[in-house]
């Protein structure tokens, strides 16, 4: 790339900001190559300021791609095209060169849900038919960002090159980034990410919304064995932020099974009972199943206080002690918007009223937001405009805000953040909680009974499907680990790797919980109060951990002894029974069910000890 030519037609791209020369010299060749490829007008070099973020902002407000919120401190509206709105799985994929290390071999017949894989043949093949000249006309973005605390031994760091500048605001918040990472990777490795919304200019057709998107043609691909990401025609959440699932999960956890450490759909939270004593636990829920609301708890119970570390990913690695210490490796939240309101996250709502990028959803006359579950009366006279920029009332017949718009907000500014969110050498895990939605049979809390029991409630979770993805309705679907769409190589090798951790000299393990706040009755209303109220069964977990609960062994796994959770005060009695039930009937079909699904999606692949902890579960059961 020549260093600052005046025009393309110099010989290459225009600089607008940084100095190339100054690059390392790998991170100078991945721009060089990028440039070459993706032939923009422009090469910005990312610093991270502030002045820098306000430029950006500005260019997406000139652009009307965002829209200023007045209602609240440098808040920004931003509308997708309607057909660039949740992760795409159905076309994301894993390249290696032998299938089998990056999905389980499906049964003759079956339809592999564990991820997809394709070959870097074809991966090739693919990039030829899409990035030559799609930054035409265009500025292509360079940002080094950390995943983790700049610094920190548990943290990675990236360098993504992007023609959308929404990403470059989203990833801001979401990532460390600017130059201090690129002083903190000097000569060292990274991973190279490589993203383009597919809209090169002259455009060919009017864009929706002013969104650039190519969704025909979106592609999202993890390539391990080179370190890297490449993302193309979709400018949307986990499809470009690539810092998030590409890397945080999906590249991050094969880097995790190849260094002896852990990168998992986890949020992680501080939790400090009325003597003072602090645990830190980690929970792995599917998207939209109230990770951030459990992150941000306001406990109900007195003298409790709940930290939040991180609202959605966890990066765990055993220290010299056996400690599993976790950081969350990102910045920021990138946050559910519907459903989130003062009773369900109090802590949310306070951390989203300045400094925050919402996405899809409605907008108030008086400059605000709004959308599904806000539970806030708008102001007399004030109207609505939906997601899709389209007055809107409630009897439409349809939500003002998209089921998976978010709010994108720094992490430093929610009230309860932990204090040692940032620590380097990351916070001991003590539990580990899995959970998902589950409107019948499933209790509201058990203990495994053992860490490779433990491993198979993972492996077993299953849950409604949510608007994250592109699934509809409530379907009852499978997700292991709530990674099901995350895996960065072979379930059946993952359950290995989690497996091995209880083999390591010295291992303090933490125990293993499974919640369920969703569980119906049978007139259809929600047994458990939830939200603040969580903090009950957090109490029992707390006190597990120090042997202090009573519990009792069920077919499941172990349940609190009738007295053991502590109900003072709840405004509504709990029907316990209700809430604790285990129907025969119900679990054999859960067994059988979770049976044919691994032995189905993982089938040769599934490590013996799974296949004894089912037949374990199903003994249990038939004794009921």
């Amino acid at each position: 790339m020549t260093p600052r030519p005046a025009s393309p037609e110099q010989g290459g791209p225009r600089v607008a900001r940084g100095e190339p020369s100054a690059l390392a010299p790998a991170v100078r060749e991945f721009v060089e190559a990028g440039v070459t490829l993706c032939l923009p007008d422009a090469v910005h070099i990312c610093d991270g300021s502030d002045e820098e973020n306000r430029t950006v902002l500005a260019q997406l407000e000139e652009q009307g791609v965002i829209k200023k919120l007045p209602k609240y401190h440098n808040c920004w509206l931003a509308r997708t095209d309607p057909r660039d709105v949740a992760r795409v799985e159905s076309r994301t994929v894993i390249v290696t060169r032998d299938p089998r290390e990056a999905v389980p071999a499906v049964l003759k017949g079956g339809v592999g849900q564990l991820g997809r894989w394709m070959s870097p043949e074809e991966l090739d093949k693919e990039v030829a038919g899409r990035f030559p000249g799609c930054m035409k006309g265009r500025t292509m973005y360079v940002i080094p960002f950390s995943m983790g605390p700049v610094g920190s031994p548990l943290s990675k760091i990236g360098v993504q090159l992007t023609d959308s500048p929404y990403v470059v605001a989203s990833m801001r918040v979401m990532t460390r980034m600017g130059k201090a990472v690129l002083t903190a990777l000097g000569t060292g490795d990274f991973v190279r990410c490589l993203h383009s919304v597919g809209c090169p200019l002259p455009l060919q057709r009017p864009l929706v919304n002013n969104w650039p998107c190519n969704p025909e043609q979106t592609l999202i691909a993890q390539i391990p064995e080179r370190r890297q990401i490449v993302s193309f025609g979709s400018g949307y959440g986990g499809n470009s932020l690539l810092g998030k699932k590409c890397f945080a999960l999906r590249m991050a956890s094969h880097l995790a099974k190849e260094e002896g450490w852990l990168a998992e759909h986890m949020l992680i939270l501080g939790i400090t009972n009325p003597a003072g004593q602090k645990k830190y636990m980690a929970a792995a829920f599917p998207s939209a199943c109230g990770k951030t609301n459990l992150a941000m708890m306001s406990p109900t119970l007195p003298g409790w206080k709940v930290e939040c570390v991180g609202d959605d990913i966890a990066w765990m690695k055993f220290d010299g002690q056996g400690h599993l210490r976790a950081i969350n490796p990102e910045n920021g939240f990138f946050g559910v918007a519907p459903g989130t309101s003062a009773k369900t996250n109090p802590n949310a709502m306070t951390a989203i009223a300045k400094n925050t990028i919402f996405t899809n959803v409605a907008e108030t006359s008086d400059g605000g937001v709004h959308w599904e579950g806000m539970d806030e009366a708008l102001p007399e006279g004030v109207t609505v405009t939906s997601w899709k920029n389209k007055p809107w009332s409630p009897g439409d017949g349809e939500p003002c805000a998209h089921p998976n718009s978010r709010f994108c907000t720094p992490a430093d500014q929610c009230p309860i953040i932990d204090p040692l969110w940032e620590s380097p050498e990351g916070v001991p895990i003590e539990a580990i909680i899995f959970g998902g939605r589950r409107p019948e049979g499933v209790p509201l809390v058990f203990e495994a009974f053992s860490w490779q029991h433990g491993v198979f409630v993972g492996a077993a979770m299953r849950s409604e499907a949510t608007a994250a993805a592109e699934h509809k309705g409530k379907e009852i679907m499978h997700d292991p680990f709530a990674m099901r769409p995350f895996f960065g190589y072979n379930f059946g090798h993952y359950l290995s790797h989690w497996l091995s951790m209880a083999e390591r000299p010295g291992a303090k393990l933490p125990k293993i919980f499974h919640v369920n706040w969703f569980r119906r009755s049978r007139t259809g209303g929600f047994l458990w109060p939830g939200f603040g109220e969580n903090i009950r069964v957090l109490d029992w977990m707390f006190r597990r951990l120090d042997g202090e609960a009573g519990a009792t062994p069920s077919a499941v796994g172990y349940l609190p002894c009738r007295d053991s959770l502590d109900l003072e005060g709840l405004k509504d009695p709990v029907d316990l029974d209700q809430l604790f039930a285990l129907d025969r009937e119900f679990w054999r079909k859960e067994a059988e069910e979770v049976g044919k699904y691994l032995a189905t999606q993982v089938n040769e692949d599934l490590p013996a000890e799974i296949v004894r902890q089912l037949e374990l579960l199903r003994q249990r059961v038939n004794q009921m």
